[in-house]
């Protein structure tokens, strides 16, 4: 129950990040996805069950405020959460490689199919466009904010598990 409180903190307090803060420090109008940070970290960490969670949750905060439809962003971090959970068996905590990875894999799957869904089939066909202008530089600034969140992510998940965690991860440890 606590760790469960913990995480809808850690989720609302990261798209509030996400929706306000990091909008004003956006780039040509991309800001880093904090929520696929979240989705996929604790996927990675926790396992599917977890990931498929933490998704719904993000996706769902995602579709209220800013979808056109109830349901889309909430299946695509659903997804994203239950793949990376997939995958915990190679969790680590002291390797940053590992999450960094899974969470740029997680943020090009989430930036191919919203192209795919959401302009591909409204008949908007230039990929390259939005490969180059939107999903890589989103890619590369969900990847530095990550390099900040990820080992706060970290800690806190040791700290709910009483282990005494050195969970601080540095640029150095890649």
């Amino acid at each position: 129950m606590k760790r469960s409180l913990v995480y809808i903190v850690l989720i609302i307090f990261c798209f509030i990040l996400q929706a306000t803060v990091f909008r004003s420090f956006s780039f040509a109008g991309i800001v880093p996805n904090l929520l696929i940070i979240v989705t996929a970290s604790l996927g990675f960490m926790r396992g599917a069950r977890t990931g498929l969670a933490v998704g719904f949750l993000c996706g769902l905060l995602m579709d209220i405020f800013f979808g056109d439809v109830i349901g889309f962003h909430a299946l695509l971090y659903m997804y994203i959460g239950f793949i990376n959970g997939l995958l915990t068996g190679f969790f680590f905590p002291e390797r940053i490689k590992q999450p960094l990875f899974m969470i740029t894999l997680s943020n090009i799957f989430y930036g191919m199919l919203s192209y795919l869904i959401l302009f591909m089939m409204r008949g908007r066909f230039n990929f390259n466009f939005y490969l180059i202008n939107v999903i890589l530089p989103e890619v590369v600034y969900t990847v530095l904010a990550a390099l900040i969140l990820y080992p706060l992510i970290l800690w806190l998940d040791g700290l709910l598990d009483g282990r005494n965690n050195k969970a601080v991860t540095t640029v150095n440890d890649l």
